[in-house]
């Protein structure tokens, strides 16, 4: 290395080092092109002592009696379930059922899409060949206690046989009690007939 580049290397160490430790770029620089975010000692003093004095008069305590006081009088925004049940959206998913085509034959066709794409493996399936070459379930069993209302099984099916209807309140003593046969699924279907094809109605062109 020759004599220039030593002494170049020199002055820049030089210049650095007199850049890091000055006192005038540390105050003026952050001052003139930086703001400041945090809180600062005026208001850090102003906090403590407004929380210290309401501490100390309660204020809180009051200003929360004063909101209850002031709720007592309104009317409550509560409904008196189970008396009275708030709107569900077309789109909730709730206890399981099968349709029925109008003329009272069963939508299902058998094609296992539901029991395939069911995540829980929650559906089971069994079906044969009818004497004019249809298909329809001899078995068609769903484990409520294994669904986890994803309605995938809903949408994949090409009929809309198996819904997931408006009902909510199905709450059992036994674990049996929901294991639904296709019994059941039907006479579920037979049931919120009117209200489930109303939400597919809803819902179809967004579908």
């Amino acid at each position: 290395m020759n004599l220039n580049k030593l002494m170049f290397i020199k002055k820049s160490v030089t210049i650095t080092r007199s850049i890091l430790y000055s006192n005038s770029i540390s105050t003026s620089a952050l001052r003139r092109d930086y703001k400041y975010v945090g809180i600062s000692e005026e208001d850090l003093y102003s906090n403590l002592t407004s929380k210290s004095v309401n501490k100390i008069l309660m204020g809180e305590l009051f200003k929360g009696m004063m909101t209850t006081l002031g709720k007592f009088f309104t009317e409550p925004v509560t409904i008196n379930y189970p008396f009275e049940k708030g709107p569900l959206s077309p789109r909730f998913r709730g206890e399981h059922a099968l349709r029925r085509y109008p003329n009272g034959e069963e939508r299902c066709i058998a094609c296992k899409l539901c029991e395939a794409v069911c995540p829980a493996q929650a559906i089971t399936i069994e079906a044969e060949e009818r004497a004019d070459g249809s298909r329809r379930t001899t078995r068609y069993d769903i484990d409520m206690t294994k669904c986890i209302y994803c309605g995938f099984c809903q949408e994949a099916c090409p009929v809309d046989a198996i819904v997931e209807g408006p009902n909510f309140e199905y709450s059992t003593e036994t674990h049996e009690e929901l294991i639904y046969n296709k019994e059941k699924l039907l006479s579920n279907g037979d049931r919120w007939e009117p209200a489930i094809a109303a939400n597919l109605k809803a819902d179809h062109k967004y579908r």
